[in-house]
């Protein structure tokens, strides 16, 4: 999007130390990459914008962990942008209205997931090393599990947040037109109640 291109243009020109995280997991929703951009992926870009570029293994924890680690560094002490790449697969659907046996064969994706899901490669690694065995895994899931569940349930039990926080949270001060929305939105739940 247009969005992306100039706050990558504006974090290189005005030596923003951050960093730009693209998981490349290889399909625009639906469109696999090879018909979306040409070249050689997109942290190939980064040179243009003027800042560093890195493409890991986005299945490796390890290596995007020592990565973002690399680039945290020498975003700080350059004061400059820098673009991590992570190449992966996409083995869900896009969304939840997406069936993407559509436009990828189910092999590909039980290929894909076979050889390398990051959770898999993490697992084999663990086990590998004598850091976890099953059990041990099993007790971890289960209390992970447990602890998600928990904080749903607090969440839901959370009132709504206020209306306002629409536009309370973009600008440290409101703007004339954030004003006006807020008073379109307000006049228009009025009239309609009913449906909200």
């Amino acid at each position: 999007t247009t969005d992306f291109h100039s706050a990558c243009n504006f974090a290189a020109t005005l030596k923003v130390p951050m960093i730009f995280f693209c998981r490349n997991n290889g399909y625009a929703i639906s469109t696999p990459v090879s018909d979306q951009y040409a070249g050689d992926g997109i942290v190939s870009r980064a040179p243009g914008y003027g800042m560093a570029g890195i493409r890991v293994d986005g299945n490796d924890i390890f290596a995007v962990h020592a990565t973002v680690q690399a680039a945290r560094k020498y975003a700080i002490e350059n004061s400059a942008p820098v673009f991590i790449e992570a190449m992966t697969y996409r083995q869900g659907h896009h969304s939840t209205s997406d069936d993407s046996t559509h436009y990828r064969p189910l092999e590909e994706v039980q290929d894909q997931g076979t050889k390398f899901d990051p959770i898999n490669r993490l697992e084999a690694f663990m086990q590998m090393n004598n850091v976890m065995d099953t059990s041990s895994q099993r007790q971890v899931l289960d209390e992970e599990r447990m602890a998600v569940l928990k904080s749903i349930e607090r969440a839901e039990r959370r009132p709504p947040p206020k209306l306002e926080m629409l536009f309370e949270d973009v600008y440290d001060e409101m703007t004339v037109a954030l004003h006006e929305q807020e008073r379109e939105l307000k006049k228009h739940l009025e009239k309609y109640p009913k449906n909200y």
